[in-house]
């Protein structure tokens, strides 16, 4: 078996996981077994889709991969789609953009649903329409009892409440029916800078941003000393300042909006930004093709995004001192600010911006990036957003940050009746309330 099909491993190989027992789960009734073998042999359960986001490894444990659950089904008079965990939002855009509809899914086609909805779910249409978990209609989902469950607002509020915004800390998801919406088109694509625009670029945007409206999500990717995969000429081998746009209005109102950014000198190397179907938002981020490797992923939310702010910023990752790893900004705000019409316990949402360092293992890379997280902790909310997380975030402590601290004491309390041996563990941990270790 060849490493990229190895059921262990997903594609971030920060971690590399030595399980008991690996189930590839080709239904609900695997599921069950899966989690019925571990409470049998008092061993964790862990779950792996695409492994973008890892956290702990699954030693010794019964490891659930769930590639082969992938299905998707469509309910177009409803605006729902139904979908199975190991669904990827490349699965679902297939099936949804047919009928004009949109899921409120993420930048990168590649990224696993159930994972990214659990986690909050920040995407192209969330200024406008506010976090993925906020549309969940339905789950289903094996806990750790061995049960299946089928859950709602109705059925278990609690439980619900829980596992949008809980990760995979109180049960298995196998599915869930979402909302999709009439988004048949977007205003989007990138504006390249060279470089030595940087200052220029973020000082505009922090200004430009202020005067969106909620129909536009951006954000700025600092690519340094990275090859873009598949790069059009006037971007091989470069440094970047990518501006990435993603407008759900009218075209021509895109367009104007854009315009003082297009203004900017110097000019950008490339412009992509155009009226294209939804079904081609993943070309938005030019986010890699999917190949393994190892990335140590942490984030910061922040409040607001000021003078200083960008100062402070563009000091700690100019080339001099040695900022030789992505980092994403990418403005929050709009319907994310506002509580969902059904409770959750998704954070964050006094969060203005996210900043998501993407790091290499070396320990003088490690180090840079903590010191831009840092240097940018007068901004900071104090939060954390557990899809851009990583293996050094898995502590109860740096979780905890990641919900409102009610939020938090209570989703402890539901750990400890839900699971209260935390047969669900191998994860962004909640300890079930009662266990302090």
């Amino acid at each position: 078996m060849s490493a990229d099909m190895d059921p262990r491993l997903g594609l971030n190989r920060a971690v590399e996981s030595h399980p008991a027992h690996v189930v590839e789960a080709a239904g609900d009734q695997d599921m069950v077994a899966a989690v019925r073998l571990a409470a049998e042999e008092e061993r964790a359960v862990g779950v792996l889709a695409t492994g973008h986001g890892p956290s702990l490894a699954a030693d010794g444990a019964v490891l659930v991969n769930t590639r082969r659950m992938n299905g998707v089904r469509v309910d177009a008079e409803r605006a729902t789609a139904w979908i199975e965990a190991g669904a990827r939002w490349r699965d679902v855009l297939a099936h949804t953009t047919p009928h004009g509809l949109a899921p409120l899914n993420g930048a990168s086609p590649d990224v696993g649903v159930i994972g990214y909805l659990t986690g909050g779910g920040a995407g192209l249409l969330g200024r406008r329409f506010g976090f993925a978990a906020d549309h969940v209609r339905r789950l289903r989902l094996v806990t750790a009892d061995g049960r299946f469950r089928e859950v709602t607002a109705d059925t278990d509020p609690d439980l619900f409440w829980a596992v949008r915004g809980g990760k995979d800390n109180f049960g298995l998801v196998a599915s869930a029916e979402v909302d999709l919406f009439p988004v048949a088109r977007l205003y989007g694509g990138g504006l390249y800078f060279p470089a030595e625009a940087t200052a220029e670029v973020l000082h505009a945007y922090a200004e430009w941003v202020r005067q969106l409206p909620e129909t536009m999500a951006t954000s700025v990717l600092l690519a340094r000393d990275t090859d873009l995969p598949d790069a059009p000429e006037p971007l091989r081998g470069r440094s970047v300042t990518h501006l990435r746009i993603a407008y759900s209005g009218d075209p021509a109102d895109g367009e104007r909006l854009v315009r003082p950014m297009r203004a900017l000198r110097p000019a950008a190397l490339l412009d992509t930004v155009r009226d294209m179907p939804y079904a081609d938002s993943g070309t938005i981020h030019h986010d890699p093709v999917s190949a393994p490797y190892v990335a140590y992923d942490r984030n910061v939310l922040l409040g607001e995004l000021t003078a200083d702010t960008v100062d402070t910023l563009l000091a700690l990752t100019a080339p001099d001192t040695g900022g030789a790893f992505p980092t994403e900004l990418r403005h929050f705000g709009g319907a994310y600010a506002r509580p969902p019409q059904v409770p959750n316990c998704v954070g964050g949402r006094d969060a203005a911006f996210s900043l998501f360092p993407r790091a290499t293992p070396e320990p003088d890379i490690l180090r840079r990036r903590d010191d831009l997280l840092a240097g940018l902790r007068p901004w900071s909310t104090g939060g954390i957003s557990l899809n851009f997380a990583g293996v050094e975030d898995t502590a109860p402590d740096r979780v905890r940050t990641a919900y409102a601290p009610a939020d938090f004491d209570r989703l402890r309390t539901l750990k400890a009746r839900h699971d209260p041996d935390n047969m669900f563990r191998i994860n962004f941990n909640i300890p079930p309330k009662g266990d302090d270790r």
